[in-house]
């Protein structure tokens, strides 16, 4: 079975990983790990197809947000926290807490 290649930190890019988070699919999966220490493709695929799938996870990897392990049959997902926060310290966290708080608020809702 083939591994998958994951950059080095050194490699990491801004632009790559705005571009990988400039997908709504791609943050729920950023989100969904970042309150995990791993998961499955498929407790992460939310019902979509799995050649989608595939193409999400391959960009969040070539971000250097995502590394894969083959376990068996299974792929199994982490979020690269501690190497994105020594490149770009810091920068996750607002991330993650947007993401949150915009789950939680309903998009339709305006002020009166």
């Amino acid at each position: 079975m083939r591994s998958y290649k994951h950059p080095v930190i050194e490699a990491f890019t801004l632009e790559r990983l705005f571009y990988a988070l400039s997908d709504s699919t791609r943050l729920d999966i950023v989100r969904k790990l970042a309150g995990v220490e791993s998961a499955s493709c498929a407790a992460l695929d939310g019902g979509r197809p799995k050649s989608s799938m595939s193409h999400h996870f391959r960009i969040l990897r070539e971000a250097g947000l995502v590394e894969t392990r083959i376990q068996g049959t299974t792929h199994q997902n982490r979020l690269r926290r501690e190497d994105l926060e020594q490149v770009f310290p810091g920068l996750l966290d607002p991330i993650l807490q947007q993401l949150v708080s915009s789950s939680e608020t309903d998009p339709c809702e305006t002020a009166a």
